[in-house]
């Protein structure tokens, strides 16, 4: 029904949405005509896929069989591909827009559509109407065979002649309610939706057509498509298959190896050196985060609207992903300022999409928390533009309904082109940054301990163009490798270079997803974690390269079926895909070549690197939901949080704290966690920093200690139930700046927390509630000692029990001390002297030993 015509004027579909046949036609008809069109709307879950050809002459129509049955017309791909080839060199050469008009209205296609829409009075006023731009693009867009966008009126007595006498009466009715309006009158068409639908398409045709225009725009996209599709058809099933990469293995030698690189656990001093190399540079470095993703495998809802929503708005351990991201960034900052005595803000460039309505939650969420204290200008948001989901079969862009594309994010690896394309290196250039680490918000540990300062510091460092952080793989992960690779060119040179490997391409290149010795959990190659660090103006050559360069590691994943809902809600699956770049393959472009074959000894003088750390410490994902029944925890919440807590217990069992172990996830799926730590990261960030501010005591099982305070001081506490201390300044206070925004001024009137010989103990978390959600910090208390500081204040206890419940809320300006009195525990609130105020009665005091930290307690 999507495509039925309402009128015989007009070539353009304009089916009613499905509210407008719920709400009034469902009212407005007959009892015996309700029931037909009950019936007729759950044929639609056969009938929906319909599209139309512009060319009825040289494109069959497409079958009413349901999207999944449907026998596709045969597409001779070769034919095709040689075809659109050389549309797309003509307009190349082609040197004004005119020319490519008249490129373009040489294609029989094109010559087809103005000859078909001429018969339309009102498509004729629409065309001269538009903007000549806009005129070229609908005219690719019907030369690279895709005028069933556009949603050709369809020849009703050719449909009944073919078919039976109830499909005929089918169509009939189906007529009659698309034609039904809300007063209950009949119409003949609603053309200001036709053309809001129109301009919606035009803008989306637009950004495809610059966002290719390295490999011909809208005409090169359905070429790499085609390219796609016939080397799948012509290769395995299942496989991906990259007409880029397979490039690559027809050198005269192509070998991979495992990479080298630097073990951050086993050269700590190096690694500290790095780290402190991160810490100095910090000036000089922007954050880059990937966010345009859809997040589908999380299945994620607002409670309220019921309104899917982007991985980066998931609420996890009592905040979104995103302000995880910025907290671990502003704990980086922190150190800075508590090494350097220097403020330091830096520059986040966030690549946002429109699914899922992604930018805009993004943005809103950062107005909401006035831009987390750093200044709008400091943010640059960029929006990935979505691309045509294609079907395997006939290479046919897939439409939820006439002029309604079905798109999805093109990966990842747009971001290097779309960040030339929206001027984000100029940007980071007039902040004075130089190089930019790169992570996603669905890795919540990649800022444990010294994993991104070593990476950034190396980089900065060592003046190199790309490094990844790496890890060990588990045998069957769905994730890709890193490795060196070495070939032979056609002129006879050497080209060396760390590059990746996706997952799907395993068997392409001839990988073994395999343990590296019986038993072990360990695959040969490292894990690709997304983790990078880029040089600024080496990722801006690439990404203006204009050509294919530009779009990285371009790939096209057939292993999954594509699941979209057309504009009555039914859900439809075809076998296809769309073209997808990878961010990390960018280092393709960064290959170093040789006179002579080397030894494995040239990791050093490549211009990219890598390093490794234990997998708990670099990645671990909270990508998809886990299902009740799920006994694995790859990649979900649950799973990500137990690496924290893993990562927890490391921190504090070597700061002489007794504490329970973190059993394997089976133990975690039969009686949750043993225990809730959350720390904040600007304790450290540096575990170094983050073990001299803990010292002595104990923290019984099923215990939970949440600490959101920089200044903080643990000396011999016996934990048994739940301590939570809360700060309004963590890491300092906010003051307005000339355009009323709030900026983050470091170690300005923080908040303070100190406890010395304390016993805390409570019945604390109710660990057998139902609705206790663990790894959302969302659980049910008995009891718990909570301490809220509000501004800068600060709270102090000395030899002190605290049993049962308690909170304890200092108010800003003020100091409040509790200890142990005859009668039991005494409490002591005071102001604040004034010239304390900013600098607090105690802090501590960071000094460099060589490349490691050392801190002093402070007490004015």
């Amino acid at each position: 029904m999507a495509a039925m015509a309402t009128s015989s004027s007009s070539p353009f579909s304009t089916a009613l949405p499905p509210s407008r046949l719920s709400r009034s036609s469902s009212l407005l008809l007959p009892p015996f005509l309700l029931r037909s069109e009950l019936y007729c709307r759950r044929r639609c879950r056969r009938l929906s896929s319909l599209a139309f050809c512009l060319v009825p002459s040289r494109s069959p129509r497409v079958s009413t069989a349901p999207v999944e049955q449907a026998l596709a017309p045969c597409l001779d791909f070769i034919e095709e591909i040689s075809r659109l080839d050389s549309l797309r060199s003509r307009l190349r050469v082609a040197r004004s827009l005119s020319d490519k008009h008249r490129v373009l209205d040489s294609d029989d296609r094109v010559k087809g559509l103005l000859k078909s829409l001429g018969r339309s009075r009102w498509f004729s006023r629409v065309l001269s109407s538009l903007e000549p731009w806009e005129v070229l693009l609908i005219k690719c867009l019907v030369a690279a065979g895709q005028g069933h966008v556009l949603g050709v009126e369809f020849d009703y007595e050719e449909v009944r002649a073919d078919g039976s006498a109830l499909k005929s009466a089918l169509y009939a009715l189906a007529d009659m309610v698309e034609k039904w309006s809300l007063d209950g009158n009949v119409t003949v068409d609603d053309r200001d939706v036709d053309m809001e639908l129109l301009r919606r398409l035009l803008n989306n045709l637009d950004e495809i057509e610059r966002f290719y225009d390295c490999i011909g725009g809208i005409i090169g996209y359905q070429i790499m498509a085609l390219e796609f599709f016939f080397s799948f058809k012509t290769t395995k099933p299942g496989i991906s298959w990259s007409p880029q990469s397979n490039k690559s293995l027809k050198s005269q030698f192509v070998e991979i190896h495992v990479p080298e690189g630097l073990n951050l656990v086993e050269n700590a001093e190096y690694a500290s050196q790095a780290a402190l190399w991160g810490i100095q540079g910090l000036p000089e470095l922007g954050e880059i985060y990937p966010l345009g993703g859809a997040g589908d495998r999380l299945g994620l809802v607002d409670p309220y609207t019921g309104e899917c929503l982007p991985a980066a708005m998931l609420p996890y351990c009592g905040r979104t992903l995103l302000e995880g991201l910025i907290r671990d960034l502003q704990a980086r900052e922190f150190l800075h300022f508590k090494i350097f005595g220097k403020q330091c803000i830096t520059p986040v460039a966030i690549m946002t999409s429109s699914v899922k309505n992604n930018h805009e939650h993004i943005t809103a969420l950062c107005e909401r928390l006035g831009w987390f204290g750093r200044g709008h200008q400091n943010f640059n948001l960029f929006e990935q533009p979505l691309v045509p989901v294609v079907t395997a079969e006939d290479g046919q862009w897939l439409i939820s309904r006439p002029f309604s594309l079905v798109g999805k994010p093109g990966g990842h690896g747009a971001i290097w082109k779309l960040a030339h394309d929206k001027g984000i290196f100029q940007w980071f250039y007039r902040h004075g940054r130089k190089g930019a680490t790169v992570r996603q918000v669905s890795n919540v540990v990649a800022a444990t301990d010294l994993t991104l300062l070593a990476l950034a510091g190396i980089g900065l460092h060592n003046k190199k163009k790309l490094g990844f952080a790496s890890c060990q793989r588990s045998f069957g992960a769905t994730e890709g490798i890193n490795v060196l690779l070495e070939r032979q060119n056609s002129d006879g040179d050497w080209e060396y270079g760390l590059t990746c490997i996706e997952y799907t391409e395993f068997e392409k290149f001839g990988i073994r997803d395999a343990p590296i010795s019986l038993g072990s959990l360990q695959a040969g190659f490292p894990a690709n974690t997304n983790i990078l660090y880029v040089d600024l103006h080496s990722a801006e050559e690439v990404g203006s390269s204009q050509n294919a360069s530009s779009l990285p590691g371009m790939v096209l994943n057939m292993k999954k079926p594509v699941y979209y809902l057309d504009h009555f809600g039914v859900q439809h699956s075809v076998s296809g895909g769309r073209l997808e770049c990878t961010m990390q393959n960018i280092a393709d472009s960064f290959l170093n070549i040789f006179a002579t074959r080397c030894s494995k000894s040239i990791e050093s003088a490549l211009d990219s690197f890598i390093i490794y750390n234990e997998r708990k410490r670099v990645t671990s994902s909270a990508k998809r939901k886990r299902k009740q029944t799920d006994t694995s925890l790859h990649q979900t919440p649950d799973g990500s949080l137990l690496d924290i807590l893993r990562n927890v217990a490391d921190i504090l069992s070597r700061c002489n704290i007794t504490l329970p172990k973190v059993e394997d996830n089976i133990k975690y799926l039969q009686s949750g966690p043993p225990f809730l730590i959350l720390l904040h990261p600007a304790l450290g960030p540096l575990w170094e920093v983050t073990r001299q501010k803990f010292f002595g005591g104990s923290i019984m099982e099923g215990s939970e200690l949440q600490i959101e305070v920089a200044e903080f001081m643990w000396r011999e506490v016996q934990l048994d139930g739940s301590l939570l201390v809360i700060a309004e300044n963590i890491m300092g206070s906010t003051q307005a700046i000339e355009n009323g925004e709030p900026l983050m001024q470091y170690g300005r009137r923080c908040a303070r927390c100190k406890l010395q010989n304390v016993t805390v103990h409570n019945k604390g978390i109710d660990w057998t509630s139902a609705n206790n959600v663990y790894w959302m910090h969302n659980v049910q208390r008995f009891e718990s000692l909570k301490v809220i500081l509000q501004g800068n204040a600060e709270f102090e206890a000395t030899d002190v029990v605290l049993q049962g419940n308690h909170v304890f809320e200092v108010p800003n300006g003020h100091r409040m001390h509790v200890t142990s009195g005859d009668s039991g525990i005494v409490i002591k609130l005071e102001p604040i002297k004034e010239e304390m105020m900013d600098s607090g009665s105690w802090f501590w005091k960071y000094k460099l030993n060589g490349t490691h930290i050392q801190l002093e307690l402070v007490e004015l």
